[in-house]
């Protein structure tokens, strides 16, 4: 670094510029290759009739007497992951002083600007032959070695460099972007409109989920960072939206792994004269674009392979769970049962939990590991979504799935609740637990409830994460997945 930090001060005691502002491109290094790559397929053919400028960030170098070698590498778009390209100088096109600063300040990780004609080296490779080359920015920071692996905590410790040396990571960014615009493009075909609704929030609601705290100091009031973005969307419904949709960062204070990140992205979509088995396709046709946008439809994992293409499985929770246990367990089946089901097969929990949220963490455990192919697990007990709809014809469990895909919840959706009676007696005993200590447990949102009771058309609603979809297609962990994961601070 010390080297590098004396080539700039070098270069300004020039009078030159070691971050110009008035480069300009013709052409990006692409476009040099996708217009000359077939006009010049002989080695030594060359254009010298056409001019290009171009620039890039210098990942190869190796200076001979009388000629200079480099690689360019271009930023990394939808198109491609990164385009590199060859430039030469040689003494008798920049002259004996450029090609000398050439050697004297040009290291691996600079921007440089190159003005030239493109041809083929003796050897084959497309290249442009400098005229005139300039420093575009110093980099004081040598890049990791290109060819040495990084560990995962420094490539994501060190994002932007792991993007610079790695194309598995520039892909990874533009594989996201393709499912995200999939995502996108399939709601806003069927008639879903995209909205935005408010990260900071006054009463933390819409999941079960320990909330960030955080104070408004216009205010003087604290307030919480959005867990979900339910509430609000439903307000949207209520207000006449037929059909809505938000993809954004949501907010939960709790764990972090290897498939749970403090914050994420979710998606969440509603529409009216809709349920659960209309939103349920909802969330295959986005799965399924996202698909095409990846182009697999496979999926290799550990405990076998995902066919995207063969049929979503429905499995009810509990007839599910009595299978995998080999008794027959139900909304009836006391708590010391399921309490000594876990302690027998040493899975945490607490006692005290609630009969249902029992049963739900013995189905984590137990079945859900091993449903592999798409399947809406149905017919939870009502624990589970307090703002799901009772079910029609079973008492005690409520109209909501979780979509397992690769032994992993990847969705939920419902029917959702829209009384606003029922909903205020579900809000309320779930403020009495937070008030009991319950960290999880939903606020009362008064103004949720104020807008219910203007009436609300009978929907559906669905909730996917982003980062497991992305999950799903790369084989990634969700720290990968993300651009900029929140880390532990070192030291």
């Amino acid at each position: 670094m010390q080297v590098r930090r004396e080539k700039r001060e070098r270069i300004l005691e020039a009078g030159k510029q070691a971050y110009p502002a008035d480069l300009r491109r013709s052409h990006s290094l692409a476009q040099v290759r996708a217009t000359w790559d077939a006009q010049l397929p002989e080695p030594e053919d060359a254009d010298t009739e056409t001019e290009v400028t171009i620039g890039g960030r210098v990942v190869f170098v190796r200076n001979t007497g009388k000629l200079a070698f480099a690689t360019l590498q271009d930023g990394f778009t939808h198109a491609d992951s990164g385009e590199r390209l060859q430039v030469m100088l040689s003494l008798a096109n920049v002259g004996e002083e450029a090609l000398a600063q050439w050697k004297a300040e040009v290291d691996l990780g600079d921007f440089v600007w190159v003005r030239g004609h493109v041809e083929r080296s003796r050897r084959g490779e497309l290249s442009v032959m400098a005229h005139e080359w300039r420093m575009a920015s110093k980099s004081l920071r040598p890049l990791p070695t290109l060819h040495k692996e990084l560990s995962e905590e420094a490539r994501v410790r060190q994002r932007y460099a792991d993007l610079v040396v790695r194309p598995e990571a520039r892909d990874m960014v533009r594989t996201r972007a393709a499912i995200t615009q999939a995502v996108r493009r399939t709601l806003d075909g069927q008639g879903f409109l995209e909205v935005e609704t408010p990260t900071l929030q006054l009463v933390h609601g819409g999941a079960a989920a320990r909330p960030f705290n955080t104070h408004l100091n216009a205010f003087d009031i604290d307030m919480t960072l959005r867990i979900a973005l339910e509430l609000y969307l439903k307000r949207a419904m209520v207000g006449g939206a037929d059909r809505v949709y938000e993809m954004g960062r949501i907010f939960r204070n709790e764990g972090i792994d290897s498939s749970h990140s403090a914050e994420f992205t979710m998606l969440e979509a509603y529409m009216s004269w809709g349920d659960q088995f209309t939103i349920a396709q909802v969330i295959k046709d986005v799965i399924m674009a996202a698909a095409e946008a990846t182009g697999i439809h496979q999926v290799e994992t550990e405990a076998g392979t995902i066919d995207l293409d063969g049929e979503w499985k429905w499995l009810s929770f509990y007839p599910g769970l009595s299978e995998a246990l080999g008794e027959t367990i139900d909304v009836n089946t006391p708590a010391e049962r399921l309490v000594q089901l876990l302690e027998e097969r040493e899975i945490d929990h607490d006692p005290k939990w609630s009969a249902g949220k029992l049963a739900m963490e013995l189905f984590g455990e137990v079945v859900e590991p091993t449903l592999i192919n798409p399947t809406y697990v149905c017919d939870y007990p009502a624990i589970a979504q307090p703002l799901a709809r009772p079910h029609r014809s079973e008492p005690g469990l409520v109209e909501a799935w979780d979509l397992i895909i690769g032994g992993m919840e990847r969705g939920t959706g419902f029917t959702e609740l829209v009384d606003p009676v029922v909903q205020r007696e579900v809000l309320t005993a779930q403020s009495l637990a937070a008030a009991a200590g319950d960290p999880e447990a939903m606020q009362l949102d008064e103004d949720f409830l104020n807008a219910l009771e203007f009436g609300c058309p009978p929907m559906g609603g669905l909730g996917l994460g982003i980062d497991r979809l992305v999950m799903l297609f790369t084989g990634a962990g969700i720290r990968e997945t993300i651009l900029f994961p929140l880390l532990k601070p070192q030291g």
